[in-house]
């Protein structure tokens, strides 16, 4: 759908893609690519996209995200349809994760396990930085301007500005969803982000990896057949889980014959041992914008007996 502003405004919509950027010249460090001029026509991301699961999809191949050791091996069976899969216990033995972090994510899963929330940034209303966002929000939108990108997310109504065709200020000053930028490389839009503000509950995804303000994250969004789409969605339906059961949270619109693949390569020295990418699949969606809002409580969303009432024996997550 096309805007007419003045302004040569374009109402996309659209998430991520990128294809895994590996020799690097260290393991800490990306080799981002060069923006050049835009010669081929701007792909067009228009419409709602969305999905009906949590968590950060696998490459088929190199290092990849934080897992849920509860559901290993769902992937070879039928379907698991749940409200949310928890609990949240992170594959800790990940060799992505230094073992600092891998002592964190082993004790927020065991929490978990016991039958209680940890504090996250959805839970305590708190911004959705990447690569956080990714594993966490369901549905999305995008205005394109000349000059800029704004994303609308539907999980607490997020919402993300990407400065197109700019460079990365020489000092960053660190915000709670980074500094991005994005440019487009043939049918493909990459954004590059870093400068996360570290807030009380800032985190690299739902089960409670950290991350540090060396963040850095590439995300590339590209259109894909729709088939390839659905399976990519339904595969990892079978391991994360699906939203509102088997009637999901999105209705596809199965006329629309593209799909939305994200892909995010993501390094922090402090955090990680090495950069690893992971994706997020969506697809058009039949219903109209559904903007979620989040309310601060001190109830466990999730109904696991989590209250965030602070107590001398309660441990500091």
């Amino acid at each position: 759908m096309f805007i007419d502003t003045g302004r040569d405004m374009r109402l996309i919509s659209g998430k991520y893609f990128g294809r895994v950027v590996f020799g690097f010249v260290s393991a800490a460090i990306f080799a981002w690519p060069a923006m050049g001029a835009q010669t081929a026509p701007i792909p067009d991301f228009s419409g709602i996209w969305g999905r009906n699961s949590f968590n950060l999809e696998a490459m088929p191949f190199g290092p990849g995200p934080v897992t849920n050791m509860m559901r290993t091996g769902a992937a070879a069976g039928t379907p698991i349809f749940v409200g949310d899969p928890v609990p949240l216990v992170g594959d800790y033995n990940n060799p992505i994760l230094k073992p600092e972090a891998a002592a964190v994510v082993k004790r927020k899963g065991e929490y978990s396990a016991s039958g209680h929330d940890f504090p996250d940034p959805s839970n305590q209303c708190g911004a959705y930085s990447p690569p956080y966002l990714f594993s966490i929000q369901l549905g999305l939108q995008m205005l394109q301007l000349r000059n800029e990108i704004v994303i609308l997310y539907t999980n607490s109504a997020q919402v993300r500005h990407v400065r197109m065709n700019s460079s990365h200020p020489e000092h960053v000053k660190p915000t709670p969803m980074g500094d991005s930028i994005g440019h487009y490389e043939g049918d493909e839009l990459v954004i590059d982000t870093l400068g996360v503000k570290l807030e009380p509950y800032t985190m690299a995804d739902r089960f409670g990896t950290p991350q540090s303000e060396a963040m850095h994250t590439l995300e590339r969004y590209r259109l894909i057949d729709a088939k390839d789409a659905q399976k990519a969605m339904e595969l990892h339906e079978k391991i994360a889980g699906r939203i509102n059961a088997e009637a999901g949270v999105a209705p596809i619109d199965t006329r629309y014959g593209k799909g939305l693949e994200v892909q995010v390569t993501v390094d922090d020295p402090n955090v990680f041992t090495m950069p690893w990418t992971a994706k997020v699949t969506y697809r058009h969606m039949l219903r109209d914008w559904a903007e979620g809002i989040c309310a601060e409580n001190n109830t466990d969303v999730l109904h696991q007996g989590f209250e965030h009432v602070p107590t001398a024996d309660r441990p500091d997550f």
